[in-house]
């Protein structure tokens, strides 16, 4: 059995109406990186939480995608030729 840990950070940074998060996912092979940020509607409530979650939320689906597109190419990088 083979057993991995992978770290995930996620800092959120906020100034008046927007959050901004830099987040880092260590593979221990690889390491993924994603900036995104999220603005408040100036009509709605000033809530700092829902900010975090629209931030961090939009940079873990980025970093999936990330994870999808590297499992992609290695894929495609290790696949047996093709015999004619």
């Amino acid at each position: 059995m083979r057993t991995k840990t992978w770290t995930l950070r996620l800092d959120l940074f906020e100034e008046d109406d927007v959050t901004w998060v830099h987040a880092v996912l260590d593979t221990g092979d690889n390491r993924l990186e994603s900036r995104t940020d999220a603005h408040r509607n100036p009509h709605d409530p000033p809530v700092p939480e829902i900010g975090d979650e629209y931030a961090a939320g939009r940079a873990l689906v980025d970093l999936g995608n990330q994870l999808l597109r590297a499992g992609t190419a290695d894929a495609d990088a290790n696949e047996p030729p093709l015999r004619g």
